[in-house]
């Protein structure tokens, strides 16, 4: 959802009274020192950002943030809000885990010997859809996307077969019920005009706009 329903939310009992996941979604513009400015919002209210993700979108030129946190209804609307008035930032979104598709990659540092001496391993990381991203004799690493307790679950299940380091990363999500960013976009264009309409609006006005 969007600090202007954008995106409608069935908000029932749970979402007003009691902390939950919640994952923001903030498209704005690739400019130096905006996430700096968001993360202040955050740390002034003393809020713990759980994930936090900076890619590219949909839409040349204009870049995506996904930030998961764990907090009450009426605290995220309050941070989307303020969020939304950075200068840069053209929408904020922030919905529930059952209202979005999302997911985590993570990485496996394991012995090799151990991969080759124990079955157990190997089954392991087969139960677990474990890809090999590199193998050497010393180490081999494996690849698992998922939610985080599928990759927390493999970790412990390779806490007793020399598991060397595990790493990682941050939440990734695309929202079930959007049809994309386009769509906004073009409501912006249609209520705000582009920079070329405005530079042509007075040129066929003449002297009656330049003279006094």
């Amino acid at each position: 959802m969007s600090t202007e329903n954008t995106l409608e939310h069935k908000i029932d009992k749970a979402d007003l009274e009691g902390k939950q996941e919640y994952n923001i979604i903030v498209y704005a513009e690739n400019r130096i020192g905006l996430l700096n400015r968001i993360a202040i919002i955050f740390s002034k209210r003393k809020i713990n950002i759980e994930s936090l993700n900076s890619s590219a979108s949909e839409i040349d030129g204009i870049h995506r943030f996904n930030i998961v946190i764990n907090e009450s209804y009426e605290v995220v609307r309050k941070l989307a809000r303020q969020i939304e008035k950075q200068i840069e930032v053209l929408k904020v979104y922030f919905n529930t885990n059952d209202e979005i598709i999302w997911q985590e990659l993570a990485l496996y540092k394991v012995s090799t010997d151990e991969i080759a001496e124990k079955v157990t391993v190997e089954r392991l990381l087969r139960q677990y859809g474990a890809s090999a991203v590199v193998i050497r004799k010393d180490y081999t690493v494996f690849a698992v996307t998922g939610h985080r307790e599928e990759t927390d679950a493999l970790v412990k299940a390779l806490e007793p077969y020399e598991l060397i380091e595990f790493v990682r990363s941050a939440r990734v999500a695309i929202i079930k019920d959007s049809a994309g960013f386009h769509e906004k976009l073009k409501e912006f264009e249609a209520f705000e005009p582009g920079e070329e309409l405005v530079e042509n609006e007075f040129l066929d006005k003449g002297e009656k706009i330049f003279t006094m």
